[in-house]
């Protein structure tokens, strides 16, 4: 049944772009696009007479388009220019538990049965998270910010946070916005409950060889992480951060794996903000960052390219970027 109402979502989502694609089509000169599609009409012809004026522009305008994403590139390259590298990098997942979530769901739902519930929720918890972080300055005060909002194959929306903040994060201020230490039980049970829900990596490696994470015999993410008593520079742009063994002060805690009790420290802790994760209680990710691939990663899509391949044999109009967009993009069904 869920994949039957995916499969019409689908198909209602294609009418209606195909719908807006037709109107930016047959409305050229209306658009502000008529103001440079000249000079591209004239580069992209190369002397040919014959295509003269049949140059289609997909304006940045349009969500998702090739220019719209150079533009948001461009707009946060601008940002490094002017500020400098971002402080943080968030990475803030949808929790399909989440309440909102669970009570709009009719008997017998589960979270993946209604992608539009998931959807509508997550945009008012990313909404309320931005706030939480520009308006009630939780880190200080923010000079600027963006983000950007991807979809899992499985479903789960999550989003590339990046905050450029005022007063810059000092060495010695990391520990006391960031944590990637298991928090005490008896001082702190929410906070702990949360995060051995949420912010647990795997368990991979050797005690899990068939986790998603696992390439080649050893974790993509570079997990168990090395334990060390203070938070030191890395040499990516990332700090090493604290991350006590169990002789040093350290906490441990319980975790099942195929239906196996197994002790977790804090060598599989994914970093984290206390406060954003006691108040969204999901997998939130911070990290203090001070290089320019965070940019580069959440703009990625601008050079990625689509995951499908189009042959095309003697196309009827190669200067057209409305039919290379539609040929270019794909709508997965999550079955």
């Amino acid at each position: 049944m869920s994949a039957i109402i995916s499969q019409i979502c689908c198909d209602m989502y294609v009418k209606i772009e195909t719908e807006r694609l037709t109107f930016i089509r047959l409305n050229q000169t209306k658009l502000r696009s008529e103001e440079y599609i000249h000079l591209r009409d004239a580069i992209n012809t190369d002397g040919n007479a014959q295509n003269v004026g049949r140059m289609t522009i997909l304006p940045a305008t349009y969500i998702g388009s090739p220019r719209h994403m150079h533009e948001y590139a461009q707009d946060a390259m601008s940002y490094v220019r002017h500020y400098g590298t971002a402080d943080l990098f968030i990475t803030f997942t949808c929790n399909p538990q989440w309440i909102e979530i669970n009570q709009e769901l009719f008997s017998g739902q589960s979270p993946i049965d209604r992608h539009d519930i998931t959807a509508r929720v997550f945009r008012q918890k990313l909404k309320s998270l931005m706030d939480f972080i520009v308006k009630h300055n939780v880190f200080g005060e923010t000079r600027c910010w963006m983000y950007s909002v991807e979809w899992q194959k499985r479903g789960l929306p999550h989003a590339h946070i990046l905050i450029w903040l005022v007063e810059n994060i000092r060495p010695n201020e990391v520990d006391a916005v960031i944590s990637a230490e298991i928090p005490n039980v008896q001082v702190d049970p929410g906070l702990h409950e949360v995060l051995s829900k949420n912010m647990i990596h795997g368990p991979c490696g050797t005690l899990n060889q068939n986790s998603p994470c696992m390439m080649d015999g050893k974790c993509s993410k570079r997990y168990p992480r090395t334990l060390i008593s203070e938070t030191i520079t890395g040499n990516d742009g990332y700090p090493l951060y604290r991350r006590r063994s169990t002789a040093d002060n350290g906490k441990s805690t319980i975790v099942k794996l195929n239906q196996q009790d197994i002790e977790i420290d804090n060598r599989w802790i994914v970093p984290y903000s206390p406060i954003l994760s006691k108040t969204f209680k999901a997998h939130i990710n911070v990290e203090s960052c001070h290089s320019v691939k965070s940019i580069k990663y959440i703009c990625k899509y601008v050079t990625k390219g689509s995951d499908m391949a189009v042959i095309g044999i003697g196309a009827e109009n190669p200067n057209d970027e409305v039919t290379q967009y539609q040929m270019g993009r794909y709508l997965p069904i999550i079955r």
